[in-house]
């Protein structure tokens, strides 16, 4: 279960990465961020953003329509 959620669906770059540093700005050590967006992009840059603030890739996982990753603070 999420502590914080990201609906970045439909939203281009640079929008899904900013939403997810402001969610990490927001959240406490141990909360759980999931993001859910559609832009292929997104998906590749955030987990690398993710790696280099020293955060815990959870999951990466391909819904339908949508991507949905989740990361430990």
């Amino acid at each position: 279960m999420a502590n914080i959620s990201v609906d970045v669906r439909g939203e281009n770059c640079p929008v899904p990465l900013i939403e997810t540093r402001k969610a990490v700005r927001k959240s406490n050590t141990g909360d759980v961020i999931e993001i859910i967006g559609t832009h292929p992009a997104s998906k590749k840059e955030i987990p690398m953003a993710v790696r280099n603030l020293g955060l815990e890739l959870l999951e990466i996982k391909e819904e339908d329509d949508y991507w949905r990753i989740r990361i430990k603070c």
